[in-house]
């Protein structure tokens, strides 16, 4: 199989030559890009050393950027992107190929129980694979894994979708849903990373809920919206019963709570007609 690898790197000196050279090992005729987001150290110099095609960003753009620059300056049919800094064992690409060759369309590697970077990371990753399971009504086992192979034009017609910060694996993962793609996940073990992570915990506190409402946005958001709709009409209800019961009136709170309820559903329906516009074939 005709593949490209793209490794994502950011002053991943110390793990990078090791990676590039176990990746050559195993397939030695693969496209090795690396695509170096601004690094300050010699990343990119040992990249090329190792033999791989390094293309560099003049500054650091995100993880997502760097992504999305692998994926245009590749010409293999399928795209292997792992990370750069030790964590994924090349060996296991091969198993995520052979699921390719079944007829899926994008592969994950999905990192099993103790391999998660921290527990707090490993809470906020179960929420997110049990949030997307409801969403896409699949089971999700790894939505934020980074390790994954995937069918080039497939990959490129969402492109414009993803963000250039570190969210990316979420967003094309329920994009090939929405679009009806063929998912699946292969069961790996990540090692430990090697050098500094580049995760800050502010940042991943609000890139928590970001992820959150862009699972909901990304593939259907009235299955998000509508069942606050309900819990906020079921509340004015209530609470209309009792004041008809004990008062004999119809207040302002339940008043505010029935508009609330209809205000929330008609922005679900609206947010899933623009949802489905920005899936729209542009063929």
């Amino acid at each position: 199989m005709n593949i490209s690898i793209v490794l994502p790197a950011k002053n991943e000196a110390g793990a990078i030559g090791l990676t590039i050279q176990k990746i050559a090992q195993n397939f030695p005729h693969a496209e090795i890009i690396v695509v170096n987001d601004g690094s300050t150290d010699n990343t990119p110099q040992i990249a090329e050393q190792a033999g791989a095609k390094v293309i560099s960003h003049a500054y650091s753009k995100g993880n997502g950027a760097a992504i999305k620059t692998g994926a245009r300056a590749a010409t293999g049919e399928v795209i292997v992107f792992m990370d750069a800094d030790g964590q994924h064992d090349p060996q296991d690409i091969s198993r995520l190929l052979d699921k390719i060759e079944q007829g899926y369309d994008l592969v994950v590697g999905a990192r099993q129980e103790g391999s998660q970077a921290s527990v707090g990371r490993g809470i906020a990753n179960a929420l997110y694979n049990n949030l997307a399971t409801y969403m896409t009504e699949h089971t999700v086992e790894d939505l934020t894994s980074g390790f994954r192979a995937v069918r080039t034009e497939k990959f490129r017609e969402f492109l414009y979708l993803l963000p250039n910060g570190f969210s990316y694996p979420t967003t094309s993962t329920m994009a090939f849903f929405r679009a009806g793609y063929s998912v699946t996940y292969v069961p790996i073990h990540a090692a430990k990373r090697i050098g500094k992570s580049h995760i800050h915990p502010v940042k991943d506190g609000v890139r928590f809920f970001l992820i959150i409402f862009k699972i909901a946005t990304l593939f259907s958001p009235l299955k998000m919206f509508l069942p606050i709709s309900v819990l906020l009409f079921l509340m004015a209800t209530a609470w209309y019963g009792y004041t008809l019961y004990e008062f004999s009136r119809f207040t302002n709170m339940s008043a505010l709570l029935y508009t609330g309820s209809v205000m929330i559903f008609l922005m679900g329906l609206i947010s899933e007609q623009i949802t489905a516009l920005m899936y729209k074939d542009s063929k």
